[in-house]
């Protein structure tokens, strides 16, 4: 499902929380000596990159949209929906007429990621 993804640094008001988040988002463990009140805490993906969430002092005030982009399995808009139902929240959807583009979400603490078009609808096949 996760494409054009690298090691990404996520600076948040709580490591743990948002890395529980993008563990769902993901189906990856947060790795096991990650635990609630940790500073620094970590998802490796299945293909080899990690997210690495660092805690830093409240209020976190600049939100930056993250280079990190989902390609779901299925369609694109029932990838969102999934992601809403995750407590993710909908930002903003650039699509263009030939269905490119990507949906723009954010996640608990306010970063922004993107969610693009899985392999067969750009190949023009129905999921």
């Amino acid at each position: 499902m996760v494409s054009v993804i690298q090691n990404v640094a996520i600076d948040c008001a709580d490591a743990y929380a948002l890395a529980r988040f993008w563990s769902r988002v993901t189906g990856r463990p947060v790795e096991p000596e990650d635990r609630p009140g940790v500073r620094e805490a970590q998802v490796m993906l299945e293909q080899g990159p990690v997210l690495y969430f660092n805690q830093v002092p409240e209020p976190k005030t600049v939100k930056n949209r993250v280079h990190l982009c989902l390609r779901p399995e299925g369609s694109r808009d029932g990838e969102v929906e999934r992601l809403l139902g995750l407590g993710a929240t909908f930002v903003g959807d650039h699509r263009n007429p030939d269905g490119s583009g990507w949906a723009i979400l954010a996640d608990p603490e306010g970063n922004e990621f993107c969610v693009l078009r899985s392999e067969s609808e750009r190949a023009g096949v129905s999921p």
